[in-house]
């Protein structure tokens, strides 16, 4: 009952509050129990509560389902959870002391249905030491939906349910704490796993024949994945120069293996309909140390320090091969619809140095100023070799070419910081800053997938130094006129320059061979203004309102190399507005009321837009409302009522002359919680959330109706 919506990214925070519900002992108990009765008696919150013993355990038990009508993946996406059935314990606590000084606490959960697990045990003994276990596993659920095509109204779906994905974790840690003259000393061990499939954003083309040829038929990642990762810390202090110096240092080393499989269909359905298979096989081995000390010099001057370092060696193996199922050998008389490999082998090797320092210094009780540096430096290199394949329709059987190919890169940054913050003046409170990064690389490339028959790629021969200067400069100001409202404004610029001196390139800038990159671009920058204003008041003694308005303008200037024949260029700017405003209200001691608003303006326009109705100017409007609302209907009951909507209107009509793009979607959700105290030690809950949800780019091939109930069962002990 805690995940979030994974439907588009901007929605799940707005829909945590709303779909499966807050707490409904909320603000408006919270504004009963701020009224005491007389003395000794139960303020209306503690009886809520079973009185004054609100109990240090507790189990709940649960039950629910999801009822869907339409799409069912894309609601299970939505609402992030398995249709049916779902339920068990949904809260688990319990905690006693079973020695002098010697606490056992147990937590738990358990949804069937839902694959969602998690038990905690702790043995904590103070001035001693602790020893912990946790074990977690948490499903994700990703619609098996691709894309649609306007001109003959098709939409296109995996079969079956939606994509599941679960990750998991399972922990164990000790530690001696025995007191302050003794060094504090942790050890834990961890492992963690993804298990499942999960939606790919590459997809296969569907058609053949004399029809276009458009990539919408969905294709997902099938992933297995572990890691274990042993870490050691110790922390300690000592006395120097009779000032007190903090210290920690530790090591960890990791390792893990990544077996995933990338599976695309081509032409679904159809008499050529052909299966492939990109495996990517990793085992990797990490080692890693660590050191940090701190301490106040002076009683104004605070400085602290810490320096990492870390080694990685990793293995690779894989394969792109074409056949009438997934997880097939290669066999070179498959007709094959495009380029594959086989007997894919490498490595890598990475080193990583971090350092950094901080300085706090307080000239005065109401100034502060904090300069810091922080040094990264790596470097790696990595090579691989495999076999091409190409199938021939001439010959009846596949080509084969093997290949190569070698890289290395090292490069070091070092970025500078100063942040001050001011508050002698009454009802201000004022803080600004800037952040400069200057750094340097080098980069080589050899090699890589080669030509089969004379297709395919010709190998890379490039090398590059690149140099980049970030900058960013920050103000920000609280003011306080009145009591009653609060002002915050603010804003920053920020600018990202990238420059490229390319030694060595094998492919013509003039685009002859159509193919300029990779030494194609010199110059790369991002630039960013952004400024904001936030309004709080509190007009009346039980109503709040924020007011915020967010101005954004971003653009990348680029420019290609002088060989080219073309100049610099403004390739891409981007305009928001963001515009929200929220309010609550407790009219009544009984009844609480919230609601908010957002609107987001954005566009992002680039040449092309200017010069063909192929690529319009890109669009990412959208608004949100909702509205919450708390009733205390007797002293032992609670009602929510919620409601959400959600519109992005954006897509572009331009299937004559291009790919038409952007969201158009619709969605709302109403809710309704209801909490009653049946005992002083038993609490029921029911639930109930309807979602709506409409996507106009589909034609609405992927809406659906959901109808989600739950109720659960709490005793306190």
């Amino acid at each position: 009952m805690k995940k979030i919506a994974r439907q588009p990214k901007k929605l799940r925070a707005a829909r945590r509050k709303n779909l499966l519900g807050q707490s409904v002992v909320g603000a408006s108990l919270l504004a009963l129990g701020a009224h005491a009765t007389a003395a000794g008696t139960p303020t209306p919150a503690q009886f809520y509560e079973g009185g004054t013993n609100s109990y240090s355990n507790w189990v709940e038990l649960s039950a629910g389902g999801l009822m869907t009508s339409g799409s069912a993946s894309q609601a299970s996406q939505g609402q992030q959870h398995n249709t049916g059935a779902f339920g068990g314990i949904e809260d688990l606590h319990y905690e006693t002391d079973i020695a002098k000084k010697t606490t056992f606490t147990l937590d738990g959960r358990s949804i069937f249905n839902n694959n969602d697990y998690n038990v905690g045990l702790s043995l904590v003994k103070l001035d001693l030491g602790f020893v912990r276990f946790h074990y977690e596993n948490f499903r994700t659920w990703d619609s098996v939906n691709g894309g649609f095509i306007p001109a003959d109204q098709q939409a296109f779906s995996l079969p079956g349910n939606a994509l599941a994905l679960d990750r998991g974790l399972i922990s164990f840690e000790a530690g001696l704490t025995k007191g302050d003259d003794v060094p504090q000393i942790t050890f834990k061990y961890s492992h963690r796993y993804r298990n499942g499939d999960e939606n790919s954003t590459l997809w296969g083309p569907v058609g053949g024949g004399g029809s276009p040829v458009n990539r919408v038929y969905p294709a997902d990642y099938h992933i297995d994945e572990k890691s274990d990762n042993f870490q050691l810390d110790l922390t300690h202090h000592f006395l120097l120069a009779k000032k007190t110096v903090n210290y920690g240092a530790g090591m960890a080393y990791e390792t893990g293996d990544f077996n995933d499989n990338h599976n695309l269909t081509f032409w679904s359905g159809g008499p050529a309909q052909q299966m492939a298979t990109d495996s990517q096989n990793t085992s990797f081995d990490m080692l890693s140390a660590h050191a940090n000390a701190d301490s106040w010099i002076k009683e104004n001057l605070f400085l602290s320090t810490g320096f990492s370092y870390a080694n990685l060696d990793d293995s690779f193996t894989g394969n792109r091969i074409y056949g009438d199922d997934f997880d097939v050998a290669y066999s070179p008389t498959y007709p094959a619809a495009g380029m594959g490999y086989t007997g894919l082998n490498g490595g890598a090797h990475k080193n990583e140095y971090v350092g950094n320092v901080n300085l706090m210094s307080m000239p005065t009780k109401t100034f502060s100023i904090i300069p810091s540096v922080h040094i990264q430096a790596e470097d790696w290199n990595a090579n691989s070799s495999g076999v091409g394949t190409l199938y021939d329709p001439g010959a009846g059987t596949g080509d084969t070419q093997p290949f190569n190919s070698n890289s290395g890169y090292n490069s070091i940054d070092v970025t500078e910081r100063l942040d001050l913050r001011y508050t002698a003046v009454t009802n201000w409170v004022l803080s600004a800053g800037a952040q400069l990064t200057e750094g340097q690389g080098s980069l080589n490339e050899h090699g890589g997938l080669t030509q089969v028959n004379g297709f395919g790629p010709v190998p890379v021969q490039f090398a590059t130094d690149d140099s980049r200067f970030f900058q960013k400069y920050f103000v920000n100001a609280r003011w306080y006129p009145v009591r009653q409202a609060s002002l915050d404004f603010g804003g920053y610029y920020k600018n990202n320059a990238y420059n490229y001196n390319n030694t060595q390139d094998n492919t013509p800038d003039n685009g002859s061979t159509g193919n300029a990159y990779p030494g194609f671009i010199v110059y790369q920058g991002f630039q960013t203004w952004d400024g904001s204003v936030r309004l709080t008041l509190h007009p009346l003694n039980r109503v709040t309102t924020v007011s915020r308005y967010e101005y954004q303008y971003s653009f990348i200037q680029t420019e290609p190399d002088s060989s080219s024949g073309l100049g610099e260029t403004e390739s891409s700017t981007t305009l928001s507005h963001i515009i929200g405003q929220n309010a609550s209200w407790t009219p009544l001691d009984w009844l609480g009321l919230q609601t908010g608003f957002n609107y987001v303006l954005s566009t992002t326009k680039t040449p092309a837009s200017s010069y063909t109705q192929s690529v319009l100017n890109s669009q990412n409007n959208y608004w949100t409302a909702n509205f919450n609302s708390n009733f205390v209907l007797d002293n032992k009951t609670d009602l929510n009522l919620g409601y959400f909507y959600y519109c992005a209107a954006n897509s572009q009509n331009n299937i004559i002359d291009g790919v038409p793009l952007g969201s158009d979607q619709r969605q709302y959700s109403v809710t309704a919680t209801l909490s009653r105290r049946l005992t002083k030690n038993l609490r029921w809950n029911l639930k109930y959330a309807y979602t709506h949800y409409n996507d106009y780019a589909s034609n609405g091939n992927f809406n659906y109706d959901s109808n989600l109930v739950f109720s659960s069962l709490q005793y306190r002990f």
